[in-house]
């Protein structure tokens, strides 16, 4: 017996890192997983990882930007696998930039990746879940919880994660509808997003207020040595555990909450 037999997810994102980690463990504790990205070839990957381990797996390309396309995935998931009851807001990127160079087109398209979807999917998600409930998981950042140089727009699109998780949480308790909405906020995870989203750092502007800087900013394992007590990055399924943990009833009374996986990072002054 899984911690989520009978139950189906929704995982965005799921082609690498987080959102791979978080589908292959959601699979593993019994829920059927729907499973989309905007990588066909990553998300070929995942759903033979879980087919090859007896999960059930379905997936679809999405851009999650896409209004209308929330209603396909919604309604595909459905039809496929059943009513979903869990839903991983996953997807997202991050663009680097000093302040005074920052354009505006990248300013929104940043928003519209990592808030704009995850408004998008809590509402698909919602409009689901008022009768038969559900827990819905936004992956937002310690960068939501604090400041980091050359990642202004980063920071506010996680911190906007962070507060909209928690007022979508007391909105649906006021309401009576029995789903939980909670943000997880892991920190230096060896995932793809350190070589291939924060791009455009230079070498005169750390990544981070405690990491020094050097040729060697955007490696996760010297971010990680440097920032992290631990003294090294996180792994995607040390934050796909807490995933699982927050879709089962487990959590059953952890809602509004915002859930740190950083090793430490944040802990100091």
């Amino acid at each position: 017996m899984g911690l989520l037999d009978g139950r189906v997810a929704v995982v965005t994102g799921a082609g690498s890192g987080i959102g791979r980690a978080a589908a292959e463990a959601l699979a593993k504790e019994g829920a059927a997983v729907f499973a989309t990205d905007i990588d066909p070839e990553g998300l070929e990957v995942t759903a033979s990882n879980i087919a090859a381990a007896g999960g059930k797996v379905e997936t679809k390309q999405q851009d999650v930007t896409d209004e209308a396309l929330w209603d396909t995935v919604m309604e595909e998931t459905e039809a496929k696998l059943g009513r979903p009851s869990i839903l991983v807001n996953n997807a997202g990127i991050a663009i680097g930039g000093a302040i005074p160079d920052f354009s505006l087109e990248d300013w929104k398209t940043q928003m519209s990746v990592n808030v704009d979807s995850v408004f998008l999917g809590t509402r698909a998600a919602i409009r689901r879940m008022q009768e038969g409930g559900g827990s819905i998981i936004n992956i937002s950042s310690v960068a939501g919880l604090r400041g980091a140089p050359g990642l202004s727009a980063y920071c506010t699109s996680k911190g906007a994660v962070r507060l909209f998780t928690k007022a979508a949480a007391v909105e649906c308790g006021r309401a009576g509808w029995p789903i939980r909405v909670n943000s997880v906020h892991p920190g230096i995870i060896d995932t793809p997003i350190w070589q291939k989203s924060i791009t455009r750092l230079g070498e005169g502007m750390p990544i981070l207020p405690d990491v020094p800087v050097g040729a060697n900013a955007l490696d996760a394992d010297t971010l990680g040595a440097q920032a992290s007590p631990m003294g090294r990055p996180g792994r995607p399924d040390e934050v796909a555990d807490l995933i699982v943990y927050l879709a089962s009833d487990k959590s059953s009374y952890i809602n509004g909450q915002e859930l740190v996986v950083d090793g430490a990072m944040t802990a100091g002054g």
